[in-house]
């Protein structure tokens, strides 16, 4: 079933880079990326995302864009429309999005809690080792801040395309890039003795964090590390879970959508070398090595303690930097319900107020699910790759350790095989503008994307291991 259903549009180039950033610039960015970086020694990691986003990202950005504004559809009806035997890649673009808001709300929840606690001036509560568990683990306080952030990513996608998500986007990013360039100019200047009494500065962690080290390393654990650039890649540019075509759906067919594409891959690519900024020199000069491998916890469990460790200023970096993050969430939370309210509006004809309602109450119930999945509805499970976890895990690995390179996979073979490459080159240089990288591209969606997709995909769920 599909309707036609009048189509709004960003109201130029910047306001689309500026929505598509936002949506790119998010807890993946923010969150996930220094993490990852700290645990594959920094600069092979680096060096890694870098070579990929330049092809790799490029090409399933150009590829996702390029089709939302061909068909003006959202994902779940834009591949029907592409290749009417292929329309089964759209329902699975939209259950990815339908599968990450209710856990991403959860996890913006948790961070508005840590603005709140830094806001209040009771940062050095959130530095014991206990509070980040005692806090999820609690019955109430998790769904609260789950509601209030849900309630601020449903209201600017209410709102609609260009009085709601370009609006927002355009005040929200400008004030994080800067927020984000002058917390890492700081990290550069921290100098701390630990109990060793070995002096570590900002600066030493700089080296460790963009000067590859590949002495000694296996095969092996480079294909782990470019592996997990690969997958780093589906959270920072926003491909394979329906939100880039969407959003280029409602793309203009004046703008240049190579230039607004580099831009946005610029942007994007900058903003995630700023936030690794932000945080491995600050973790590596206070925690040293050891602070490296903190995993996902690094935001909530290791860079309490630093702020503590700081003095009086460190209250007051605490809450910028949980201020930047709560930033980056919401918009990157506000393109993900977007991908789920635009699909209801192009297949069932449903209006923006109608979609909205829906995906607002599926989002709080399993919201709410997510949430008391550390208390009262907690168990464990050890998922096919060998990960323990819970509701929010579960969640977790399915959209994106199955769906999203799958998604990516066959979009790869459609394009690349089925109705070919010069589908998008056309959509691309319409308007006589130029695709400076269309060899690049041809390449990367026919041989070299897919290949890399099916590697990633086998070892995400657990059947291919070096």
């Amino acid at each position: 079933m599909q309707k036609q259903t009048s189509r709004s549009n960003f109201s130029g180039q910047l306001g689309f880079i500026m929505a598509a950033a936002g949506s790119a610039v998010g807890l993946g960015n923010i969150w996930r990326f220094p993490y990852l970086a700290a645990k594959d020694g920094g600069g092979v990691f680096i060096v890694c995302y870098i070579i990929l986003a330049l092809t790799f990202g490029f090409s399933l950005l150009t590829t996702e864009v390029a089709i939302g504004r061909k068909t003006a559809q959202s994902p779940l009806t834009a591949y029907k429309k592409i290749n009417r035997h292929w329309g089964g890649i759209g329902i699975l673009a939209c259950l990815v999005p339908i599968l990450i808001l209710p856990y991403y709300c959860s996890i913006g929840g948790w961070i508005f809690k840590y603005l709140s606690i830094y806001l209040t001036g009771q940062g050095n509560a959130a530095a014991s080792s206990e509070y980040f568990s005692g806090y999820i683990s609690s019955s109430f306080q998790p769904l609260i801040y789950m509601f209030i952030f849900f309630a601020i990513t449903a209201f600017i996608v209410y709102c609609g395309v260009e009085k709601g998500i370009e609006r927002y986007s355009k005040v929200l990013m400008p004030i994080l890039l800067v927020m984000v360039v002058g917390i890492s100019i700081f990290a550069l200047t921290l100098e701390n003795t630990g109990t060793d009494g070995v002096v570590r500065t900002g600066l030493d962690g700089l080296k460790v964090y963009l000067i590859p080290d590949f002495s000694g390393m296996s095969v092996k654990e480079f294909f782990v590390i470019l592996m997990d650039a690969m997958g780093q890649l589906f959270f920072s540019i926003s491909v394979a879970m329906g939100i880039m075509v969407a959003y280029g759906s409602y793309v203009r067919k004046d703008t240049n959508l190579m230039r607004s594409i580099n831009q946005i891959e610029f942007f994007d690519t900058l903003v995630a070398l700023l936030a690794g900024l932000m945080i491995v020199p600050a973790v590596f000069a206070f925690m040293g090595e050891d602070g490296m491998s903190a995993g996902p916890g690094l935001i909530f469990v290791s860079l309490p303690k630093i702020f503590m460790a700081m003095g009086e200023i460190g209250n007051i970096i605490g809450f910028i930097f949980f201020l930047i993050v709560a930033f980056a969430a919401v918009t990157s939370s506000v393109s993900v319900m977007e991908a789920i309210v635009s699909s209801f509006m192009d297949y069932f004809g449903f209006t923006r107020k109608k979609s909205s309602v829906i995906v607002s109450i599926y989002t709080l119930i399993v919201g709410g699910i997510v949430c008391l999945g550390y208390s009262s509805l907690f168990f464990e499970i050890t998922l096919p790759n060998g990960v323990v976890g819970q509701i929010l895990d579960i969640l977790d690995y399915l959209s994106n350790n199955c769906f999203m390179p799958l998604v990516a996979f066959l979009t790869c073979i459609l394009v690349g095989w089925v109705v070919k490459p010069d589908v998008i080159i056309e959509e691309v240089t319409q308007g006589k503008y130029k695709f400076k990288r269309k060899w690049l591209y041809v390449v990367m969606i026919k041989f070299i994307a897919p290949i890399m997709l099916l590697f990633l995909l086998l070892q995400s769920t657990g059947l291919f291991n070096l």
